[in-house]
């Protein structure tokens, strides 16, 4: 499998297709960074980053960067128009005040990291006993866990109360291939119908370009769990020292979903139902 250089713009034509993982950071003098943290990348620069590639919607996942205040993703998805959909970080001991105003917000799901980088303080047992709650505002559970913590953490999130999206495949090691104890493990996870899977991060899992192993494992994620799976950028690849080009990960799409059903689904209609995307302007243009 060989990727262009120079793909040609704009890669997608069809529609609806959403870009399912993405993050917004700053302008710090409006949407203040936790101590420490760096960062400008305003909804501006994704705008224009869709309008190049022919993306319409986006779920925006709320960075670490700006911890548990959600408010720039807030404010993309309020002057969006409808477009832009969100997933915030909340602490375990949330409000369900607060849960409900971020359901009213526009936002669909709460995101747990479990990754070393992140320092999650949050205890899996507490994230499963929040998920009645969520339930009762509709918000899924989203996870973000380094790949051998998938033997760990499964049993815990089989007893979640709400829909599971698992980021970036796992996180697991594309060169170790699908035979390893890692993939094997999300892929029975997957087998309850309760989980999704965002074929995110390709560039994470496998780090050489055209990401052929990378590919491989999405590709079969998304044969084997066509209606669950989502697909995403990671817009605009944080804590990565060489970030991929965006169009060039559009067009690997084609060769994860190579059925045009399934490319469809993975793009357009899996997104649309399970973030309940409001229908499209008759006019495609956007935000």
């Amino acid at each position: 499998m060989r990727v262009k250089r120079r793909p040609e713009l704009p890669v997608f034509s069809e529609p609806g297709v959403c870009d399912a993982h993405v993050h917004v950071v700053g302008p710090a003098e409006r949407f203040p960074l936790v101590e420490g943290a760096s960062g400008h990348f305003p909804k501006e620069a994704l705008t224009e980053m869709y309008q190049r590639l022919g993306i319409d919607r986006s779920v925006l996942v709320q960075s670490a960067r700006h911890g548990t205040d959600n408010a720039a993703i807030e404010d993309a998805i309020r002057t969006s128009g409808g477009r832009f959909l969100g997933v915030a970080v909340v602490d375990v001991g949330v409000a369900d005040g607060e849960l409900a105003r971020l359901a009213a917000a526009g936002i669909r799901g709460v995101r747990f990291n479990f990754m070393r980088h992140v320092h999650s303080a949050a205890r899996i047992e507490d994230v499963i006993a929040l998920t009645p709650r969520l339930a009762r505002f509709g918000l899924h559970l989203q996870v973000h866990f380094e790949s051998h913590l998938v033997h760990t953490l499964g049993p815990h999130l089989q007893r979640a109360e709400v829909p599971v999206v698992i980021d970036h495949m796992g996180r697991v090691d594309a060169s170790l291939g699908a035979a390893h104890e890692d993939f094997a493990a999300l892929v029975r996870l997957l087998g309850d119908e309760r989980f999704r899977v965002k074929v995110s991060g390709i560039d994470r899992i496998d780090r050489q370009p055209p990401y052929a192993a990378g590919v491989a494992l999405a590709r079969q994620l998304v044969s084997s769990f066509p209606s669950r799976c989502f697909w995403g950028t990671d817009w605009p690849h944080l804590n990565h020292h060489h970030a991929p080009d965006d169009a060039a990960l559009a067009e690997l799409t084609s060769a994860i979903a190579s059925d045009p059903e399934h490319h469809h689904q993975l793009l357009v209609s899996n997104p649309a139902s399970f973030y309940r995307f409001e229908p499209l302007t008759p006019s495609r243009g956007n935000p």
